[in-house]
């Protein structure tokens, strides 16, 4: 009595049930692809619509007086963004100087020290809330845990806002680039006799310093340009001020205040500090991106 043929014995059925499932899988793939070219286009049509807006509207308002005189009066010629421009680069450059070496630490313990430990899982946990939390909550926190107690807006609360939103990128940047360093260098370490903490310092923080120094980077493009955090902790000051104890100009409040102004000079003032933040930002994640080509 002969045995039916199987599906294995039939050539003809495999071959036809291959070429349908590699049709199916060249269907699947079109139609993936195909969203993802449009998606692709309509990010980058609005895109090059912001850049073209910004660069056509910006660009008219620079000038030398942009850089060297302080933001004017109301409804008055001339005058430029220079008090801004300081307070901007003094607020993140504090902030920075805040939030690296905390992020860096932490993410440096969740990477070598923590691991699974119940410290180092609320950490994580925490980090993941501050790293999706809008920015406008973490500067209603600061207000009512720094300017509310203090009785005045300043600088040093919006130093502080910068910073706490600075943190969870440092720390997340730095944990990954750590944990990508191979365990055959720490193994390899260790076996000649080397401390734990110059193992971290001479060979895993060496080897990631500069996927650790982009998301340095790319933590300071982050908070170059928010607004929300200073509205309740920095606010603004029309003039030059070195004093952290009081409020301090800063390009992002200003340009907000000068775009709702119905004043045409304040509102060319304006578009010229979107161009300046635009193009600062840009600047930063090009040369962290370099950065990291590179290493």
């Amino acid at each position: 009595m002969s045995r039916p043929a199987t599906f294995s014995q039939d050539p003809a059925r495999v071959q036809a049930t291959r070429l349908k499932l590699q049709r199916r899988r060249r269907g699947t793939n079109a139609v993936a692809l195909t969203l993802s070219l449009a998606a692709m286009a309509f990010g980058l049509v609005w895109l090059v619509w912001i850049l073209y807006t910004t660069l056509k509207l910006g660009i008219g308002g620079l000038s030398v007086d942009l850089f060297t005189q302080s933001t004017p009066p109301p409804n008055t010629d001339g005058g430029g963004l220079a008090n801004a421009i300081v307070g901007s680069l003094l607020l993140v450059v504090l902030a920075t100087c805040v939030g690296t070496p905390l992020g860096i630490l932490a993410g440096v313990y969740l990477a070598e020290y923590g691991q699974k430990r119940w410290l180092a899982n609320v950490t994580r946990f925490i980090n993941d809330i501050l790293l999706s939390a809008p920015s406008i909550v973490v500067g209603l926190f600061v207000y009512a845990l720094v300017v509310a107690k203090m009785g005045r807006f300043s600088g040093w609360a919006g130093v502080i806002a910068l910073g706490l939103l600075q943190i969870p990128i440092v720390i997340r940047t730095t944990e990954n680039m750590l944990k990508l360093v191979p365990n055959a260098l720490r193994e390899a370490a260790f076996a000649l006799g080397t401390p734990k903490w110059k193992m971290v310092m001479s060979i895993t923080l060496k080897a990631s310093v500069g996927g650790i120094v982009t998301g340095v980077l790319l933590a300071v493009a982050r908070i170059a340009g928010e607004t929300a955090p200073l509205l309740f902790t920095a606010l603004s000051n029309q003039f030059f001020s070195w004093d952290m104890n009081q409020p301090v100009a800063n390009l992002p409040v200003t340009i907000y205040k000068f775009a709702m102004s119905p004043f045409p000079q304040w509102q060319s003032l304006a578009w010229a500090g979107v161009f300046l933040i635009t193009l600062g930002v840009l600047g930063l994640n090009i040369l962290a991106r370099a950065i990291f080509s590179k290493k």
